[in-house]
């Protein structure tokens, strides 16, 4: 069977559920526009998340604002499109073993460098191994700890060699630190920003300007549109919104929740929202008395009042959690598992089940962790207090947080992302052997059905496995999450896109450079 890799229509998932056992190919085609994409102009971003000790070192990339400008001048293997999925990038196809172990990654022809060098799988190899070495410190050393083996088949061809089969491995390409440089030297050349993008890294100021200028004849013929970007770090989120209302910018990212009504209002301005992966969290040490008690982890998740935290914490820009960290968003989302809603009647009974007729315990908490963090704690405390559960709330500093609460004491607040796979997410925090298990829970069922199903092609059953996952991790898990939030940005009408965004990240899954173009 053979498939036209000029076409982005091939559906991934009915394609996997007819050939469960067999290798998959993947091809990528224009993209469908709302409107027909203007060439030139200049792109003005207001970003959040920039700081002075930020680097092009792609394992030390931590946030989107430094992402963002990075996504202009490299490119990944494979990236999200606007329906969550995994598109072909640098790579044109790749086709899995009936096991999932081995993955053949078949280059895209034509892609050159900056510099006018070709790209070979030699700047795959080479730069997918910076991130693995023994002694790198990237941030993608973990997600790539299942490669045994990676080696070229020819010049336009890699073959991965995986210690155990992993259907959502195209996925892992576009982590973002895994953009690809030149090879040189042994290593990699990310010193000179040299990429495959559709812009040049024009001049860059960590923490406080990045500027990038269109690249001619860029291999993406739907990309890239602007003549010139300019990427101006404003931590301040009233100073963000006032740059976009005085039009010293032309978008921004997470618009401060509080005024995104008044921002609404505007003629001139459109608030873009969608429903993402992102998803705040009060994790407890399992292996902690009370907390090894899962009736009193029931008991505590039922003494939440979450439509509360929505309409108050996050302005109705979400909606409530379930306890799991797979959202909406993610392809295997159970919607139809019930929700769990405020009962202090069922709090009171999981108390009594666990031999208490009454429960005092103390919650750590900081706007490090997020916005509204502490709020969020305090309102917590009130809607516990009628289960009679007394809940102390810890102010801890907001400098260390991460550091000396977080994973340090054994109940507190905490914020994650998300990821666009729910394997991902799963072994990243939740089974036995999670790098950031950050409540020590401990499931063998969880860890043995994880492992399945991450190596299935087959997504009817993979879907079972992860619906059956996510029960197990809201009714037996030692993760309150109460609330699912929204990415909220907004830009200038002089700015568009294309008639959906993705949801993987804020401003278009961080590809706004690449997507947007002037009205």
């Amino acid at each position: 069977m053979s498939y036209d890799h000029n076409r982005f229509a091939i559906d991934r998932r009915s394609f996997l559920a007819g050939t469960a056992g067999a290798g998959l190919l993947l091809g990528l085609a224009p993209r469908a526009f709302a409107a027909t994409p203007k060439a030139g102009g200049r792109l003005r971003l207001g970003l959040s998340g920039g700081s002075t000790s930020d680097s092009l070192d792609p394992a030390t990339y931590a946030s989107g604002g430094v992402l963002i400008g990075v996504w202009g001048f490299a490119n990944n293997l494979g990236e999200i499109d606007e329906t969550g999925d995994i598109a072909p990038e640098l790579a044109e196809s790749w086709e899995a073993s009936d096991d999932a172990k081995t993955w053949t990654f078949k280059l895209r022809k034509g892609v050159e460098f900056h510099n006018g060098k070709a790209l070979t799988a030699d700047d795959v190899i080479a730069s997918y191994n910076y991130h693995r070495d023994p002694d790198s410190k990237s941030g993608a050393k973990g997600i790539l700890d299942s490669i045994v083996d990676i080696k070229a088949n020819g010049n336009d061809a890699i073959v991965f060699e995986l210690k155990d089969g992993n259907a959502d491995f195209p996925f892992v390409t576009a982590d973002y630190h895994l953009v690809i440089f030149p090879a040189k030297d042994g290593g990699i050349d990310w010193q000179s920003a040299i990429g495959t993008g559709g812009y040049k890294l024009d001049s860059y100021e960590p923490g406080v300007r990045m500027t990038l200028k269109r690249q001619p004849n860029y291999w993406k013929p739907d990309r890239a549109h602007f003549d010139e970007v300019e990427i101006i770090y404003i931590s301040d989120s009233a100073a963000r919104q006032n740059a976009l209302i005085t039009g010293e910018v032309d978008v921004i990212d997470r618009v401060e929740l509080k005024t995104v009504h008044l921002l609404a209002r505007r003629e001139d301005v459109v608030v873009e929202e969608v429903t993402g992966t992102q998803h705040y969290t009060m994790p407890m040490f399992a292996d902690v008395a009370p907390f090894s008690d899962n009736n009193v982890r029931l008991a505590l998740k039922y003494a939440v009042d979450r439509e509360r935290l929505v309409e108050t914490i996050l302005r109705g820009h979400g909606r409530v959690g379930n306890d799991s960290p797979i959202t909406p968003a993610n392809r295997f989302f159970d919607a139809g598992l019930e929700q769990r809603v405020y009962d202090p009647d069922k709090a009171k009974f999981h108390l009594k089940q666990a031999g208490l007729s009454s429960l005092k315990v103390d919650l750590s908490a900081a706007d490090a962790a997020f916005v509204g963090a502490v709020d969020t704690a305090v309102l917590f405390k009130e809607s516990a207090a009628k289960a009679g559960i007394d809940i102390s709330v810890v102010r801890e500093p907001d400098d260390g947080y991460w550091s000396n609460v977080w994973t340090v004491k054994p109940f507190v607040m905490c914020f994650w992302n998300g990821r666009p796979t729910e394997d991902w997410m799963f072994s990243l925090v939740y089974t036995s052997d999670a790098a950031w298990n950050d409540t020590h829970w401990k499931n063998e069922r969880f860890d043995k059905l994880v492992a399945e199903a991450r190596a299935l092609l087959d997504e009817d059953k993979r879907r079972e496995m992860y619906y059956e996952l996510q029960k197990i991790v809201r009714d037996e898990g030692a993760t309150i999450i109460p609330m699912y939030a929204n990415a909220v940005d907004a830009r200038s009408k002089k700015v568009a896109h294309g008639d959906k965004l993705a949801s993987n990240a804020y401003l278009d899954g961080w590809k706004v450079v690449e997507r947007w173009w002037s009205a």
